[in-house]
Parts: C-alpha cells; structure tokens; sequence
C-alpha cells in the first residue's frame, strides 16, 4: 500500500508559565492510500494534538517542536502560508468534535458552502455554488431543500452530516475525523460512520478517526494506535487490538469494554490516574499504573519496537498471546 502521509518523530510542547509541557512525544506513523487509521486513548493522551498538528491548526501556546509530516513526500511543516491554504481544503480536511461549533449559527448552510468554493476559486457564480452544495447534501442524505436552513434548524445527526459534506467539498485526499459522534446516540453513530465508509469506498480517500469508543473503532478502521501520555504505545491491525493486545495499557482498555455475549463479567479497569506531563518519570510513562512494571520500566524509557507482522509496541515486557514467547524483531523507522 502506497503511504499518503507519513508522520515522523512528532513531538508537540505547550508554553506554560511552569515551562515547556510535551503533549505529544516522538510518535511515528503512517497512514496508506483508502486507509482507514484509528487513534485511541484517555483523554489528553494527545490525539487531538495530533489532528491539529496534521493540519497545522495550532495557536500559541501550542507549537511542533520536533519531526516531519510527510504529504506524498512533501513535508507539511515547511509549507508557507499559500501553500497551506490549499493544502488544508484540497488535500485534508477536518471534521471536528461539535458540529455545532464548527458552522456559523448566524448564516445559512448554502452562504457557508458558497464561502467554501468562492474562497478557493471553484465557482463563478452564487448559482453555481448552490448546484454543487445541493450535490454534497445529496451525498451525505440531507434533502436539498434544507439548504437554506441555518444550523440551529437542524438535529445533531443531521448537523454531523452536513460539515462532513464541507469536509469533502473539495475532495481531499485524507479526512481526520476528530470524535466525529460525541454526544449523538448509538443509532445515529452508526448511521454516521456507515455513510462515511460509503463515501470512503466511492471516492477513495484515507481517514484517521480519532475517538474513545474502542469498539467503535474495531468495527471502521484497518488499523488502530493506542496513546498514552503523548506517546504512540502500540500499532497493530484493529481485529487484533481486542482480542491480542501487546501493551498493557491496550489490554486493560479492552479489558473496560463489556462482552455482549457470554456470562456477565467484572469490567476491572485501570487503576491509577493519566500521568501529569508536568512530571513524567524517568522510564516507561505507563509503569506507575502497569501490572508487569519491573525496576527497568521506572529508569528506562521502552521504544516503539516491530512485534511481529505489521505491529509495533513499546514496552520492555509485551503481553505474551495464547503462550507464545514475544520476540522483538526490529525497530520503528
């Protein structure tokens, strides 16, 4: 599979009166053309931080200290400001968490589709840009009528949809869907990410879809990276997240998740609390809340290590599967 974007040793500070605070450390991956990658984690592990820095969406007192993000080869951090103004529409787009937010509750749908097209030169005319919104709505099943409305006439559902036809107005190559369904039911969350897998297949794109919702994830992406505390601790295909998990820190996420079939289990957690980033101890970030963390997890910090096929982890002690000895193959490039 041919890589779209590859990101390569990203790490992201926030300036703070206490000094610098590393909300992403060192992360590295890649996404593939029609690739489907998720992001999972507690909250402030920084997966947003990351969407954010995919587009170079961020304000002070945020800045990319550190890496590369490499977009079909070209790196998106050496960019100028023209450069990123396309890059940000016609090859990524974002659809963020509140859809509520992100439109402009005093302007219709079509003034925000035609701000859209008019801003990067793709219609000529008002008529022109109503044509091509009415398509986008077709697309993502809002009845074309609608069109005229502002986004407080809309559900949440509905509203959910129409910034995802803004997403793929000027059809990007990579969508990042940052917890696309917070705060929608179940029944909508399905009915969402099922038109947005259609509109994947017909049109070819990559996504990377952030969110909490492991099981949801399973069901979307190909492959899926587990964060903790700014850092990358495991990659590996979504089926095998679940049921193998190699870092501690993803098998006691699936470990949260109630079975829907079988006897009744205890959900045990993970105990603990996130690590304070204004204090990060000396070795692995997970050993204070780890169950396998020995005297080397506290000193020696783990490397995102090759695992087997297509899978990585950082962990000086992976989880053994079904009594198979672990073997560390090679290193993360």
């Amino acid at each position: 599979m041919k890589k779209l974007i590859e990101v390569k040793n990203l790490s992201v500070d926030y300036i703070t009166f206490d000094g610098r605070v590393r909300a992403v450390n060192d992360v590295s991956f890649d996404i593939g053309e029609g690739e489907i990658l998720g992001l999972a984690g507690e909250s402030g592990c920084g997966k947003s931080t990351i969407a954010y820095s995919l587009m170079r969406l961020h304000r002070p007192p945020a800045m990319i200290s550190e890496g590369q993000i490499l977009f079909n080869g070209k790196d998106v951090l050496e960019m100028d400001e023209e450069q990123l103004r396309d890059f940000r529409w016609k090859d990524t787009s974002m659809v963020f968490q509140s859809a509520m937010n992100c439109l402009n509750p005093v302007k219709t749908i079509e003034y925000q589709f035609f701000d859209i097209f008019d801003a990067h030169g793709l219609v000529n005319s008002r008529e022109e840009s109503i044509e091509k919104a009415k398509e986008l709505l077709r697309i993502v099943d809002i009845p074309t009528e609608r069109l005229f409305d502002y986004p407080h006439q809309f559900s949440g559902g509905m509203r959910q949809r129409v910034v995802i036809a803004m997403a793929l107005a000027l059809k990007p190559k990579l969508l990042i869907m940052d917890e696309p369904t917070t705060a929608l039911d179940v029944v909508v969350q399905r009915e969402i990410l099922q038109k947005v897998y259609q509109l994947k297949e017909e049109f070819g794109f990559s996504i990377l879809f952030i969110t909490h919702d492991l099981s949801l994830m399973v069901e979307l992406c190909d492959r899926i990276g587990i964060m903790y505390s700014g850092q990358l601790v495991e990659l590996a295909p979504s089926k095998e997240i679940l049921s193998k998990p190699k870092h501690p820190y993803a098998f006691g996420l699936g470990d949260s998740f109630p079975t829907l079939h079988g006897e009744l289990q205890e959900m045990k957690g993970i105990p603990g609390t996130p690590l304070d980033l204004k204090n990060v101890p000396a070795g692995c970030r997970f050993s204070p809340r780890c169950f396998k963390a020995t005297e080397a997890c506290k000193t020696t910090p783990p490397k995102l290590l090759g695992a087997g096929e297509n899978r990585w982890v950082s962990c000086h002690h992976p989880l053994p599967i079904d009594g198979e000895k672990i073997e560390i193959v090679q290193e993360a490039v």
